[in-house]
C-alpha cells in the first residue's frame, strides 16, 4: 500500500513569517493537494527564549490571506496527531522517550559540560587553527560526558541534579549518504558532522530531535525546508537510522534560496527593493521595527502566490499567469531549481497588474469604493455605473487599486490647476481659440458619444487650420488638468456634455482666453 502524502509547514514563532517561509508553505500545499494528501501546520516552539508574542497568530493569518490553508494543525482544527505545538507535545513525554531509546542503544550520551567549559573548548580549537570548532567524535574525548566519565560519576551527577544535555553520538570517519528530491544524492563524511544536542537541560528537545519525532508520529511523507538546513541533514539521517526507523524517514527536499534582486546574497527581510518581504504588516516588538505587508501594499493574494511559486520553480513552457488550481496540477519538486532564484521587484508588480486586469469592472469598483469614500467625504458622489466605467478606463495603466485615485481624481473633481509644461508648449492664441470653438461646437451636439465628440473635435481643428495633434494634449489638460491618461473621448463621453463644457469654460477663464 502506497504511503499517504502528508507534508507539514513547521515554522518557529520567533517573528513575522518572511516570504521565504510562505514559499515553503506554498510548495508543501501545492504538492499535498496535487496528490490528494494532507497539509499540516505545526508550530516548532522548542526555543522558548526566542518566542515572540503574536507570531503564531501572524503565521495563521498569513496562510489564510494567501489561501494556502492547512487541513489540520494549529489554528486549523485538530487532526489525529494533535497537539501540534511542540511545547505541548513535550509535556506528553514524546521526545524524551526517543532520546532515551538512543541513549539505551549507545547512539546518544549525556553531556555535563558547562557553558564556560564549552567556551574554553572552542578557544582551544581556534588557537589550534581548527577551521570549524565543534563538539564531535574527537573533541568529546576531552569533555565531561557519559563517554569519558565512569558510570558511578555519571550517576552521582544525575542524582545531584547537575544540568546535562543529551547529544547524538556521531561515528568517526563514516560516509553518510542520502537522497534529496531536488539535489539528487548527497554524500557527507561524518567528520564534518558535530554531535548535535538532542535534548536541552530544561528537557526541551532541539529542532534536530523534535522535528524528526514529530515527522515520525505524524506520518509525514515529505520534509521540505530551505537549503540552509542541508548541512544538518546528515545528523537527521543518522537519527532515523539509530532509531531503526529509516523506513519512516520522509523524502527530503531542500529549497533554493531567494536571492536579492542583484543576485548577490540571500534576500533579507530588510531588503531595500521597495517591495514588502512579509505577507502582512508586521511589527517586531524586540527591535521596534515595522514591516509593510503585501496585503497592505495592495497586492492580490493570488498574484502574490503566483509570483512566489515561480521563484525557484519552473513548470516548463511560457505560461506565467496561473490559477491556484493550475499551480497544483503542474507542481513537482523535480522541477524546482537547485540554484537560488533572484527576486525581481518589477516582475512582482507586473504579476499584480495582470490579476488586476483580469478582475471585472464591478469587482474593481467595489475595491475602489472605500478609497473614494475617504477621499470625497460624501461630496461629488457618483453612481456605481460611473465608477465601474472609471475603473474600466484606468485599470490598464495601474498595478494596484490604491493607484486608482491619483489616476482618476479628475473624474470626480474638476481640475483646479493645469499641467504647466503642456501650457507652455501648447497654449497660444490659435490653440486658445480652438478651446473656445470646441466648447461652442460641443454645446450644439445632441449626441455626446465618444465617436460623435471625436468627429466634432477633428472637424473644429480642421476648420481652424490645425492638426488634431496640435490641440489634443491641450484639450486633455483643459478637462483633466493633466497631460496623459486613458482614451480621451471616452473620458469626454463619461463626464458628459454639461461637465465638459463647464470645464472648458473654467479653463478659458483661468487662462484669460
Amino acid at each position: 500500500m502506497e504511503k499517504r502524502v502528508r507534508l507539514r509547514f513547521a515554522p518557529s514563532p520567533t517573528g513575522g513569517l518572511h516570504m521565504g517561509g510562505v514559499r515553503t508553505a506554498l510548495f508543501c500545499y501545492l504538492f499535498a493537494k496535487k496528490h490528494g494528501g494532507d497539509f499540516i501546520l505545526r508550530i516548532e516552539d522548542t526555543d522558548q527564549t526566542r518566542y515572540v508574542n503574536g507570531a503564531e497568530e501572524y503565521i495563521i493569518n498569513s496562510l489564510k490571506w494567501c489561501g494556502i490553508e492547512p487541513n489540520e494543525g494549529v489554528g486549523f482544527g485538530d487532526g489525529p496527531h494533535a497537539p501540534y505545538r511542540q511545547s505541548e507535545r513535550k509535556e506528553l513525554g514524546i521526545y524524551k522517550k526517543y532520546a532515551d531509546q538512543l541513549i539505551a542503544a549507545g547512539h546518544a550520551y549525556y553531556a555535563f559540560d558547562t557553558s564556560e567549559e564549552l567556551d574554553a573548548m572552542r578557544k582551544r580549537l581556534e588557537a589550534a587553527k581548527v577551521v570549524a570548532p565543534q563538539y564531535n567524535a574527537v573533541t568529546r574525548q576531552t569533555m565531561r560526558n557519559s563517554l569519558t566519565l565512569s558510570e558511578d560519576e555519571v550517576k552521582k551527577l544525575m542524582d545531584a541534579g547537575t544540568p546535562y544535555v543529551i547529544r547524538l553520538k556521531v561515528p568517526r570517519n563514516e560516509e553518510i549518504r542520502f537522497h534529496d528530491i531536488i539535489r539528487g544524492w548527497v554524500v557527507v563524511n561524518s567528520s564534518q558532522v558535530d554531535d548535535k544536542v538532542l535534548l536541552k537541560s530544561d528537557g526541551m528537545p532541539t529542532y534536530h530531535l523534535a522535528h524528526i519525532v514529530d515527522d515520525i508520529e505524524m506520518q509525514v511523507s515529505h520534509a521540505v525546508r530551505g537549503e540552509e538546513w542541508l548541512p544538518s541533514a546528515p545528523s537527521h539521517v543518522l537519527i532515523y537510522r539509530y532509531l531503526g526507523l529509516e523506513d519512516k524517514m520522509p523524502l527530503l527536499a531542500h529549497l533554493p534560496l531567494i536571492l536579492k534582486p542583484d543576485g548577490n546574497g540571500k534576500l533579507s527581510k530588510r531588503d531595500k527593493s521597495g517591495l514588502p518581504m512579509f505577507p502582512l504588516n508586521w511589527y517586531d516588538e524586540r527591535t521596534k521595527e515595522s514591516y509593510v505587508g503585501y496585503r497592505e501594499s495592495g497586492f492580490f493574494p493570488e498574484a502574490f502566490i503566483n509570483m512566489l511559486a515561480l521563484l525557484g520553480w519552473n513548470p516548463g513552457g511560457n505560461q506565467e499567469i496561473m490559477s491556484k488550481e493550475e499551480l497544483i496540477n503542474l507542481f513537482s519538486f523535480e522541477r524546482v531549481n537547485k540554484s537560488g532564484a533572484k527576486f525581481d521587484p518589477e516582475k512582482t508588480k507586473w504579476f499584480n497588474q495582470q490579476y488586476l486586469r483580469q478582475k471585472s469592472d464591478a469587482e474593481l469598483a467595489t475595491l475602489f469604493a472605500p478609497i473614494l469614500e475617504e477621499k470625497l467625504k460624501g461630496e461629488n458622489q457618483k453612481s456605481k455605473e460611473f465608477i465601474e466605467n472609471v475603473c474600466r478606463l484606468i485599470k490598464e495603466k495601474a498595478h494596484f487599486v490604491n493607484e486608482f485615485w491619483d489616476n482618476s481624481v479628475y473624474f470626480f473633481n474638476s481640475p483646479t490647476s493645469y499641467d504647466v509644461d503642456v501650457l507652455k508648449k501648447r497654449l497660444n492664441e490659435q490653440t486658445g481659440l480652438f478651446i473656445k470653438e470646441i466648447a461652442s461646437a460641443f454645446s450644439s451636439l445632441s449626441s455626446f458619444t465618444a465617436a460623435e465628440t471625436e468627429a466634432t473635435f477633428k472637424a473644429t481643428a480642421e476648420k481652424l487650420g490645425l492638426g488634431a495633434g496640435q490641440v489634443m494634449q491641450l484639450f486633455r489638460v483643459s478637462i483633466s488638468g493633466v497631460g496623459g491618461g486613458p482614451a480621451l473621448f471616452e473620458i469626454v463621453e463619461l463626464l458628459g456634455k454639461d461637465e465638459i463644457i463647464k470645464r472648458l469654460n473654467a479653463f478659458l477663464k483661468s487662462n484669460n482666453i
